[in-house]
C-alpha cells in the first residue's frame, strides 16, 4: 500500500508536527528551564525529520501506477494531517517540572512508535518494510535516550 517514500513522508510529517506544538508551547511553558527544554526537543525533531530526508534520499525512486501514487497520496494527507497524537491534549502551560515535560515528550515518541507499529501489517513490500523498521528502531532510540536523561 505505501512505499517506501511514503512511510518516510508520514515519519517526516509526525516529526515537523512535533516540532511545531513544542515550538509554540514555548511561548506558554511555565518556566524558562521548561521552555528552554521545549526548544532542544524542537531541535531533536527537526534532526530527525532530516535524519529521515537523508534516509528518503538514498532510495532509488520506482516508477508507480500514476493512479496508485495519487490514491496514496491522498490517504496520506488524511491519514497524517496535523497529527502530533498525545500532544493535542497537553496543557503546555501547566507543566511545571522537568521530569514531568519529558515524560510528555517520551509519551509522544511511544504514540509514533505505535503507529508505525499499526502500519506495519498493512506493509508487504520489504523494502517499505525495512525502512519502517529503521524509523521505528530510530524512536525507539530517542525513547531510550530520553528515559536515560530522566535518571540523570
Amino acid at each position: 500500500m505505501f512505499s517506501p517514500e511514503e512511510v518516510i513522508d508520514m515519519a517526516i510529517k509526525l516529526e515537523k508536527n512535533g516540532e511545531t506544538v513544542y515550538r509554540q508551547a514555548i511561548e506558554k511553558a511555565a518556566s524558562p528551564q521548561i521552555a528552554s527544554l521545549l526548544g532542544w526537543m524542537a531541535d531533536e525533531e527537526a534532526k530527525h525529520a532530516s535524519w529521515f530526508r537523508e534516509l528518503k534520499s538514498l532510495l532509488k525512486g520506482k516508477d508507480t501506477n500514476p493512479f496508485m501514487k495519487e490514491m496514496s497520496r491522498e490517504l496520506f494527507n488524511d491519514l497524517m494531517g496535523e497529527k502530533n497524537f498525545s500532544l493535542q491534549d497537553v496543557d503546555f502551560s501547566s507543566v511545571e517540572q522537568v521530569h514531568e515535560m519529558v515524560a510528555v515528550f517520551i509519551e509522544f515518541e511511544k504514540d509514533t512508535v505505535l503507529f508505525y507499529q499499526v502500519l506495519e501489517p498493512f506493509i508487504s513490500d520489504s523494502a517499505t518494510l525495512d525502512v519502517l523498521r529503521q524509523i521505528i528502531e530510530e524512536e525507539k532510540r530517542h525513547i531510550e535516550n530520553l528515559q536515560q536523561f530522566l535518571k540523570k
